[in-house]
């Protein structure tokens, strides 16, 4: 036969646990007790409340599978062989743009692109935009090189655009993007609206040639001469196209991916240090 236990002592060991609880919760750090809390309410490890996603989803990494690969990089520099002595030599990533993207685009960007159609549209230009990008928060247009100025000057002076102001042109370039090789980026401002776009064009190697639009936007005079300093890029139209920072008689462009790295050896008191891809490896 089983004894039943005294509910009067069962009761009493209750209290006396539960006043022990207290007490040795009462004994912990006030901030270990606040972080405790602070955990729990959040949902988060940290205590802290995580809301820079929702503030800036523009800074969260791009979806997978919406971007086409043009190409792979392989180390840190771009050296080969001895000469790469940072450690990261067996390093390889991919070269990935970002793919087209389907209307709706969201906010203004349809008041924008539903615009610049229309007025494409009426002048039987429809085929001057080859695609409408989205990503990270911002919107870039991909347009034909031959009908950039007509473009950019819709974009200047229609009534429901107005990009008053382009605060530059930046060359890239993609050695294996094949038939795309040079990219010409611009950044447009509307003042009247409130508003940033991009606006990209390509050109081929063979013929690196982009109408100029200093005509349009004055400011580009010499941003255009700098990219075309650094990366070859031709623009015709161009008042004055001349080297900026280097030599007029300098060999090649700098920046461009298939610039000798380092390419000068530099001389110092008699003394010759070869160029980087010509060092010997520490490793």
């Amino acid at each position: 036969m089983t004894d039943k236990p005294d509910e009067k002592h069962a009761g009493r060991a209750e209290d006396e646990s539960d006043d022990k609880t207290d007490k040795n919760e009462a004994a912990r750090p006030a901030e270990e007790r606040n972080l405790e809390k602070a955990k729990s309410e959040t949902g988060t490890g940290s205590g802290v409340e995580q809301r820079a996603p929702e503030q800036s989803p523009e800074n969260l990494p791009g979806p997978t599978g919406e971007v086409h690969a043009v190409g792979e990089r392989r180390g840190m520099f771009g050296v080969t062989g001895t000469g790469d002595t940072s450690g990261y030599g067996g390093l390889v990533a991919a070269k990935v743009f970002p793919a087209p993207t389907q209307k709706p685009y969201g906010g203004w960007f349809d008041e924008v692109a539903g615009a610049l159609e229309a007025r494409l549209e009426a002048t039987e230009l429809t085929s001057a935009i080859e695609s409408v990008v989205v990503h990270r928060g911002e919107i870039t247009f991909h347009v034909r090189r031959e009908d950039l100025p007509f473009v950019a000057q819709m974009l200047r002076d229609d009534e429901a655009l107005r990009f008053e102001f382009c605060s530059g042109v930046s060359g890239v370039h993609y050695p294996d993007d094949t038939g795309r090789e040079l990219h010409a980026v611009y950044h447009l401002t509307s003042m009247t609206h409130n508003r940033r776009i991009r606006v990209e064009v390509t050109a081929p190697d063979s013929d690196p040639h982009v109408p100029s639009l200093v005509s349009i936007y004055p400011t580009l005079d010499w941003h255009e001469r700098e990219t075309y300093d650094m990366f070859g890029l031709i623009f015709d139209g161009h008042p004055a196209l001349t080297r900026v920072l280097m030599p007029d008689d300098w060999p090649g462009h700098p920046q461009r991916k298939d610039y000798p790295l380092g390419g000068i050896p530099v001389e110092y008191k008699g003394g010759s240090i070869p160029p980087p891809d010509q060092r010997r490896s520490y490793n």
